[in-house]
């Protein structure tokens, strides 16, 4: 197994935790985040966005895979991992938001994944950055 990869992005909301919160842990919200056809799978066990619930992501000609919510944490923090499908390994996801001081959002994000392929890491890499980056502001303001 290749070295693990991780991607990092930083992204300020105009809106408030709450807000960016609420539109991030809804599966259906994110399909123009990840530029993915994004179907929910199941709900959580305490919450429908919470622990627990599934989300299936289909980006474009490749396989449909599942990520599952690790944690949720209202207005602060999301973690998710992929359980099933997908050619990477070890992946999961980390949202945690920060109000700043003019009642906005700064979301740090990270990623991390391996990737048994050599050298394919960093391509899927780059290609995340770039998705996410581009898509988180058509998020929420």
């Amino acid at each position: 197994m290749a070295s693990p990869q991780r991607v990092h992005v930083t992204h300020t909301f105009a809106s408030d935790p709450a807000t960016v919160f609420d539109k991030l842990s809804e599966h259906e919200n994110l399909g123009p985040v990840f530029g993915a056809k994004i179907t929910r799978v199941n709900d959580g066990t305490t919450s429908r966005n919470g622990v627990g619930s599934t989300r299936q992501l289909k980006i474009g000609p490749l396989p449909a895979f599942e990520e599952t919510t690790t944690t949720s944490e209202p207005h602060s923090l999301i973690e998710y991992e992929i359980t099933k499908g997908s050619p990477l390994k070890n992946h999961w996801g980390k949202q945690v938001l920060t109000p700043t001081a003019d009642g906005g959002t700064t979301l740090d994000y990270t990623i991390g994944f391996d990737v048994a392929v050599p050298g394919a890491a960093p391509v899927v890499g780059k290609v995340l950055t770039g998705a996410i980056t581009k898509g988180l502001p058509k998020l929420c303001p």
